[in-house]
């Protein structure tokens, strides 16, 4: 069966909302108190990719063979918002959030504590 064109894109906006309503806030609970290693950080990008390509499935070429989806497609689809920058920019509304809170919060003294 063929899909028109503007269900096609439906459906491929609607599958972009499940991954950034549904799946990013799932595994990024937290994010802001983590330590992140560079390995860390790969592994992150390697769980984002399996997820999205089996989100969006795989593509049929010219000739009626089917691949999967490569990195800069699916870079393209969720327009470069991946985890580990969606990760970066939590941790540095969560440093601005604690720099205004009022110095007799604990979390505050907490963090200009010097030994």
């Amino acid at each position: 069966m063929f899909l028109g064109k503007w269900t096609c894109f439906r459906v491929i906006i609607y599958r972009k909302l499940v991954f950034v309503f549904l799946i990013r806030p799932a595994v990024t609970y937290g994010c802001e108190a983590w330590t992140q290693t560079n390995r860390e950080e790969q592994h992150l990008r390697i769980f984002e990719r399996r997820i999205l390509r089996k989100i969006f499935g795989p593509v049929q070429n010219e000739d009626g063979s089917w691949r999967i989806r490569m990195n800069y497609e699916l870079n393209e689809l969720i327009e470069n918002a991946g985890r580990v920058r969606f990760i970066k920019r939590r941790r540095i509304a969560w440093l601005g959030h604690l720099m205004r809170m009022d110095d007799k919060r604990t979390l505050k003294r907490i963090s200009q504590w010097k030994p």
